[in-house]
């Protein structure tokens, strides 16, 4: 009964010590995707899988379950946003509703090929996109706004791919859809907003996904929902609420460009970091 209790508290406290550092990860995610516009799962992903790696979890699951977790974590930020860009005025909701049928097929797809490839396979898709966006802020590039002849197959085709590389890397796809909705000539106000609101049916179909085809995967975790790890969607979901406006609000008075451009700094190192995990 003594050993029994032993193991009951350790496994409590072990428990309290990964929300903790949960919480911890998602008030720095936050405040850096309020300061930076970037999408946390930049941040998430690669932090999830070092603190994956600390907890023993078995090296084959790690990056899928950072992903996975990430997106998870992105239904809750991308509630908040979305609300806050509908009582502006900002979401045009008829073309979210064009692009959401090729951005559910897209997340459905992307969760899948990343059940079916190896992990080291699916941490260098995921540190190729860390390079490039990496390259993007450090060159200082912003979505050049266009006037491109764009149909309702346009529209599927590239939400789908949206949707495929949003979920297959763990993020709400901002960082494809905004350039996309630029280019066929919305302005940024609105392409912005579009894309908030995008993010939450990647996150949805992405999360659900996962959690599907991870259920009867070998050496899951406790606490886990397939491939979503449970504590780690809390605590990222919760901190990220509160340091999210602050980074916001600071944007405004600090030199922006020049701090993506520092930041683009941390982005190279965490994918060098990845690689040599």
């Amino acid at each position: 009964m003594m050993i029994d209790l032993v193991t009951q508290l350790s496994q409590e406290n072990l428990l309290v010590s990964i929300v903790i550092a949960n919480v911890l990860l998602g008030m720095c995610a936050g405040f850096l995707a309020g300061l930076f516009g970037i999408g946390g799962g930049m941040v998430i992903v690669p932090v999830l899988s070092f603190l994956f790696s600390a907890q023993g979890m078995p090296k084959e699951i790690i990056m899928i379950m950072a992903i996975a977790t990430s997106l998870a974590t992105i239904i809750l930020t991308a509630l908040s946003s979305v609300a806050a860009h509908h009582r502006l005025g900002s979401v045009l909701w008829d073309k979210v509703l064009r692009l959401t049928p090729g951005i559910l097929l897209g997340a459905m797809s992307g969760a899948t090929i990343a059940d079916a490839i190896r992990s080291d396979v699916l941490r260098l898709i995921f540190v190729g996109f860390l390079l490039y966006a990496g390259m993007q802020m450090a060159a200082g590039a912003t979505p050049k706004t266009g006037a491109a002849s764009y149909s309702k197959l346009t529209d599927f085709l590239a939400s789908t791919g949206i949707g495929l590389l949003s979920a297959l890397v763990g993020i709400g796809g901002g960082t494809l859809t905004v350039p996309y909705l630029a280019y066929c000539g919305y302005p940024m106000r609105n392409a912005v907003a579009v894309s908030s609101a995008c993010g939450l049916p990647i996150a949805l179909a992405g999360t659900a996904s996962y959690m599907a085809l991870g259920m009867k995967a070998q050496g899951l975790p406790d606490w886990s929902l397939g491939y979503v790890y449970l504590p780690s969607v809390l605590g990222v979901g919760f901190g990220s609420l509160f340091t999210a406006p602050l980074g916001a609000k600071l944007a405004q008075k600090l030199p922006a460009r020049q701090l993506k451009r520092y930041f683009s700094v941390l982005i190279f190192l965490i994918a060098i970091k990845l690689l040599a995990q």
